[in-house]
């Protein structure tokens, strides 16, 4: 079964405790690697971070980072966007990736955390003039959330606009947005919540991107929806080509998640995980639709290397 295929290990919830980082330059215990109470970004949400995947292959004993490269170009546009100086390239960021996985010897799967921000122990609210730093930290993790059947709710909580913060940048701060969204959509027992722009349009869920399909023609909203630019996006984008599935980039009305016969969420923390109703209404007939499994099939073959025709998705770690 598809599911099977997903990522297994322990809950984002679990306390992270143990194993080794990158901090300070170097590779050192993660219970060492600390920050003062009045450091700026924990005061003011000063700093970027990415979400990447590391699938592990048992028939291989291979260890593979999921569009590394992608993720840190992303990262390293945040950067920008937060006038934080990041003194590593993407390579070399994946580079210092890989020595944490390997010092931390995983075999199982991992979610990577590198994170920048805004280091100095200042009250001054600004970006401008103050020490950087840059992290990364790993942990064993499985599913985000559920991949199959989960219930969304369009949430009360509207997605940050890209003038008042950043959406294309992963901003520390702007997280308490979905995070507000997700904790009202759980209380009244909902899997996730989906999210209106400004203009009253669905930008994207609480923190991932989502697709509808309509009469065999995957849809999913533009990069200025307030969407985070999505290399999981992109990649399903590339593979709805590949497979011959029709696909556009559009806007989306509320009323027509309502009569989509799909819809899914995807994201590197969701993987593809199916919708199957939204605001109690069921979605097509209820199950997983097999548009969504066809991805879904696909997409969890190459994350782990199975796949020769995406190869250039991941990068081996041993």
């Amino acid at each position: 079964m598809t599911t099977s295929t997903s990522a297994k290990g322990p809950s984002p919830k679990q306390e992270i405790s143990g194993g080794y980082c990158f901090f300070h330059g170097e590779v050192m215990p993660l219970d060492d690697a600390n920050v003062n109470i009045s450091t700026h970004a924990l005061n003011y949400g000063t700093g970027c971070f990415e979400g990447i995947r590391a699938y592990w292959n048992g028939e291989t004993e291979q260890l593979y980072i999921l569009k590394g490269i992608e993720h840190y170009r992303r990262f390293l546009n945040s950067c920008r966007i937060l006038r934080i100086e990041c003194p590593y390239t993407a390579q070399e960021l994946l580079d210092w990736t890989v020595q944490v996985l390997k010092k931390n010897a995983y075999r199982e799967d991992v979610y990577i955390r590198p994170l920048a921000y805004k280091a100095s122990r200042v009250i001054k609210v600004t970006l401008s003039g103050l020490r950087d730093e840059v992290a990364i930290f790993t942990v064993a993790m499985g599913d985000y959330v559920k991949t199959e059947n989960l219930s969304a709710v369009v949430s009360n909580w509207q997605r940050i606009a890209d003038n008042i913060i950043p959406s294309r940048a992963k901003v520390t701060g702007a997280y308490i947005n979905a995070a507000l969204a997700n904790d009202a959509a759980t209380a009244d027992g909902y899997d996730e919540a989906l999210m209106l722009s400004v203009d009253g349009q669905v930008s994207e869920a609480s923190s991932s991107n989502f697709f509808i399909v309509r009469d065999g023609t995957l849809i999913t909203t533009p990069v200025t929806s307030d969407i985070l630019e999505g290399v999981t996006r992109r990649a399903i984008l590339q593979l709805a080509n590949e497979l011959g599935i029709p696909s556009e980039v559009r806007a989306i009305d509320r009323t027509e998640l309502y009569i989509s016969d799909e819809i899914f969420l995807a994201g590197t923390g969701a993987q593809i995980a199916s919708i199957t109703s939204v605001d109690h209404r069921t979605i097509g007939n209820g199950s997983t639709g097999p548009i969504t499994k066809t991805l879904q099939d696909v997409y969890y073959r190459a994350v782990r290397g199975q796949d020769e025709r995406y190869l250039d998705w991941v990068s081996p770690v041993y």
